[in-house]
């Protein structure tokens, strides 16, 4: 009886809290990957990541934080935009899709666990396992709970690394180190929360440690997955969902010429700013039409996607 209590005991732990392990593991698993972002329906990577497309993230780059905020919270994302950041070439835009890595303050023994296991894979330095898993158009997702006084796990070896494999920058949620290194690389265009000349496992102080790569993380108040697409401009971040990439950028498409049209026509005194400022008219909404067709080459949006806005037209 009390064999069968055990066994039972043990099955009871293992269903309860198999999921649990499951997630404190270093890589997420390809099916636990796909199984959280089934809301995607795109292409993927090999390892099930969201792979949204390079013309979506180069469309990407044209949109503002308003436009991607009022589009998630209208689907319910309330909390995926964060601010307060230093930067690394603070005039520069950052879009891409994330790789995330979660680090926690260091333990040895867990540390040592987790160290062996890499080592027996050919792996070292826990800081650059995420870094070996990106490619262009990612950009490097770190939680490093804001730690400061030796906590840098990115210096100029690693922000070269970043740099050659992405072709992009980071958000870090924590230190860096060698920001005079870092600021050579022309193209890291990087958010992070301090500044510090400490490394974060030096002199066998073992201050953290890598317990999540790909994993949803945690940057500041905002709940990231692996494939989300970064915005990084003006100071702050935004995490976009893959399946609602597209519907950010075309918003902000239309937004934008519809801005563009309607400072043309009050600039004209065709219409007051009053007329322009609150629900168009039917016979704006026309003139507007026109105004597309007219200038469809000549546009900061491309052709193709005009002719799509024109087609879908409700006015």
């Amino acid at each position: 009886m009390t064999s069968n209590r055990f066994t039972l005991c043990f099955f009871c732990l293992f269903f309860v809290l198999g999921p649990v392990f499951y997630l404190t593991g270093q890589q997420i698993s390809k099916d636990e990957m796909l199984f959280l972002t089934q809301a995607w329906e795109g292409e993927r990577f090999e390892d099930g990541r969201p792979k949204v497309s390079d013309n979506l993230l180069e469309r990407m780059k044209l949109v503002t934080h308003e436009e991607a905020w009022a589009v998630m919270r209208n689907a319910g994302y309330k909390y995926q935009y964060a601010e307060g950041w230093q930067m690394i070439h603070p005039d520069s835009i950052l879009v891409g899709r994330a790789v995330t890595a979660t680090f926690i303050p260091g333990r040895p023994d867990i540390h040592d666990a987790i160290d062996k296991r890499g080592r027996a894979e050919g792996k070292r330095g826990q800081n650059t396992w995420p870094v070996d898993l990106l490619v262009p158009g990612d950009v490097y997702v770190a939680d490093q709970f804001g730690l400061h006084v030796d906590g840098p796990t990115i210096g100029d070896n690693v922000g070269n690394a970043i740099y050659a494999k992405s072709g992009n920058g980071i958000v870090y949620d924590g230190a860096l180190r060698d920001i005079s290194g870092l600021r050579e690389i022309a193209g890291f265009t990087s958010f992070y929360s301090s500044y510090h000349p400490s490394h974060h496992n030096q002199q066998g102080n073992l201050n953290t440690m890598l317990i999540g790569i790909n994993q949803p993380t945690r940057i500041r108040q905002v709940t990231v997955m692996a494939g989300d697409v970064v915005l990084g401009r003006d100071g702050g971040v935004s995490f976009i969902p893959p399946h609602l990439v597209e519907r950010v950028v075309v918003t902000s498409e239309i937004v934008r010429l519809r801005d563009m049209f309607g400072h043309q026509r009050i600039r004209e005194g065709v219409y007051t700013a009053g007329q322009i400022d609150t629900r168009w008219a039917d016979e704006i909404e026309r003139d507007f039409s026109r105004w597309l067709n007219d200038r469809i080459d000549e546009l900061p949006v491309p052709r193709e996607q005009i002719q799509e806005i024109l087609k879908n037209r409700t006015w």
